[in-house]
């Protein structure tokens, strides 16, 4: 049976700083069926800040929730389904959005870690010059990741990392011991932006738990961003 799109967007100027983390710290959230997925035999979490652009949900669009910031904390999971057919996803440890309903939606449909936060997102342009920058604020402190740029967007090279972090086209999401929420995102290949320069000050111990801790502390292995398109997410179903 085909799935019903629940959702439709436009994902745009998603900057992504990418960790390489001891895969023993990703098994408390490891949903039931899945397993990690690795790039070079290295298991990656990432901070990802994006724009979310003309959201419909089931084709209508819900006032003054069109358009927003999102950041969120993800890493990488496979899953082969009963056609020997391995799937590439991700699993969220924790999604932050300035919009109530956002996250009252996502938490109760989809079974996310939606949190609603003060947000803000600066986009500016100055010759050849593009600075990206979200913001949120947790217990009274500002958190940001800015990205800096001259170059021109690329196409996504194969067997890349870059290609490894943007092209998981799955969801998933655990419901208890057993069962696991799986959903479909549909994109094109997108292409990504090098930086001249980049900031990340995030507070990883108290926003996702002292196993992050080092995070604030030590460099991304990589850091990109990806142009972004028009996106689509189908209903869940639990395998």
């Amino acid at each position: 049976m085909t799935q019903k799109k629940f959702l439709t967007a436009e994902w745009r100027n998603l900057i992504m700083a990418n960790y390489a983390v001891d895969p023993g710290i990703l098994k408390t959230y490891l949903p039931a069926k899945t397993e990690l997925d690795c790039w070079n035999g290295k298991n990656y979490v990432s901070l990802v800040g994006f724009m979310f652009q003309q959201v419909r949900v089931r084709g209508l669009k819900i006032p003054l929730h069109v358009n927003f910031p999102e950041v969120n904390l993800r890493f990488y999971v496979r899953y082969k389904d009963a056609n020997g057919i391995w799937k590439r996803g991700v699993v969220f440890i924790n999604e932050i959005v300035p919009k109530r309903a956002i996250s009252f939606v996502a938490n109760i449909i989809f079974n996310e870690n939606y949190k609603c936060l003060p947000m803000q997102s600066c986009r500016d342009v100055a010759g050849d010059q593009l600075s990206i920058k979200y913001s949120w604020k947790y217990k009274a402190e500002w958190n940001s990741i800015r990205f800096d740029t001259t170059e021109p967007a690329c196409t996504l090279p194969v067997d890349s990392e870059e290609e490894f972090i943007t092209e998981h086209f799955w969801g998933y999401t655990k419901i208890d011991n057993k069962r696991t929420a799986e959903y479909h995102v549909e994109h094109p290949r997108w292409k990504v932006y090098k930086p001249n320069d980049y900031q990340i000050h995030c507070d990883f111990k108290n926003l996702y738990g002292r196993s992050f801790a080092d995070m604030s502390v030590r460099q991304p292995d990589s850091v990109f961003m990806a142009e972004g398109s028009p996106i689509a997410v189908y209903m869940k179903k639990i395998i």
